[in-house]
């Protein structure tokens, strides 16, 4: 049976979706969602999204547009009207994702987001199956391909991390405005997105805690490596029984760990489960075609009658990062942490366990005096 996709944007992702489409004989994007004429849309562009909400043929929806709104408005016209809605868009999902799927089931249609989280990294699928006859302890891992290629540019070359951040951007790595990589917001709606396939429960983006690597240095990689470590950005999730521990930041590996040693712009993401034990997802945590494949393999679950969204039973979870303690390094003109100090070195301390809670709430009012400080977990 041939897919008939209605697609919203055709940039980056959304052109790589036409281009697989087209390529195949089992889908056609019939119409394509634009907001001024593109080259070779011709014939298929629209400017109302009615047209393809109101269109019979159309069964699936895929949006690349990002953002949450209108992207929003039109899945829950486009679920309304009894059409499939493929995205990759993790703000949507982090922050509509539980309304989405409601919406599905009570239309008999099904919400896919396979390509929010990981980029090309069959991560949600499997997580799902894994689901399928097992416990999940924990869910953790590098997903953000910006930030890796920071840090893995800082701990290989004598670069300043301003400097590499330009490269990033040069490569097509990083957006003009960096914020969203390099304070750590999409790493967080990628583990919020996880958390809710592992343990059913969806949690709020304001009280996931979350701190990214824009004050990092080069005095601070040298630091870490001189105690034997490599700085990642790591998102973490637990279930916390009644709640969810969930938080975001900067970690210290051992240098031998495989987190340690992933390069580039790569992912790596990592489910603990009770049978299978640990297991990792490894690759492009980004990029046109590796996200656009992502995203056209939901179009095709879709044919093959696959479940829809990974879970029916997502429920809002609280936050309880109290639970999680651990070491950190941190490093701030302020006279802070002095009681709970396992070792000093030049202008930074190695802390004794602190909660997750803790630390970030410190964090938060601390950059007001030092607005450069910087922190990062050891595990």
């Amino acid at each position: 049976m041939k897919q008939v996709i209605g697609l919203l944007g055709c940039g980056t992702v959304g052109g790589g979706v036409d281009a697989i489409a087209m390529a195949r004989e089992d889908l056609t994007v019939k119409k394509i969602l634009l907001l001024y004429p593109q080259p070779g849309t011709e014939g298929r562009d629209v400017y109302d999204f009615a047209e393809i909400e109101n269109d019979p043929e159309i069964t699936v929806v895929a949006e690349a547009m990002g953002g949450v709104e209108p992207a929003f408005t039109y899945a829950s016209r486009a679920l309304k009207a009894g059409k499939h809605f493929v995205t990759a868009n993790k703000a949507l999902i982090a922050a509509k994702g539980a309304e989405l799927a409601k919406l599905a089931v009570e239309n008999g249609v099904s919400l896919r987001c396979t390509a929010a989280v990981g980029g090309g990294i069959p991560w949600l699928t499997n997580l799902t199956r894994c689901r399928r006859l097992d416990t999940i302890r924990s869910v953790r891992g590098i997903m953000n391909g910006t930030t890796n290629f920071i840090m893995n540019a800082m701990h290989t070359q004598e670069v300043s991390f301003d400097d590499v951040l330009k490269k990033a951007q040069s490569l097509g790595y990083a957006e003009a405005n960096p914020s969203a990589d390099i304070d750590g917001w999409d790493t967080q709606r990628k583990i919020i997105l996880s958390a809710g396939a592992a343990f059913d429960k969806f949690a709020a983006e304001a009280e996931v805690d979350t701190f990214g690597i824009r004050n990092v240095t080069a005095m601070d990689v040298k630091a870490f490596q001189s105690l034997g470590y490599v700085c990642k950005l790591v998102a973490v999730a637990k279930d916390g029984g009644d709640g969810l521990v969930a938080y975001v930041e900067p970690t210290l590996l051992g240098a031998s760990e495989l987190e340690a040693a992933v390069p580039s712009n790569f992912n790596l993401i990592t489910y603990d489960a009770e049978y299978f034990g640990v297991q990792s997802f490894y690759g492009q945590g980004a990029g046109r075609f590796p996200t656009a494949a992502n995203v056209v393999q939901d179009i095709l679950d879709l044919a093959d009658c696959k479940p829809g969204f990974y879970t029916d039973k997502l429920a809002p979870a609280k936050v309880c990062n109290d639970k999680e303690a651990h070491p950190y390094y941190v490093r701030t003109t302020l006279d802070a942490w002095s009681d709970k100090a396992a070792t000093k070195g030049d202008g930074w301390i190695i802390t004794e366990p602190i909660a997750v809670s803790e630390m970030h709430a410190w964090a938060k009012k601390a950059m007001k005096d030092d607005p450069a400080l910087f922190f990062a977990g050891i595990q």
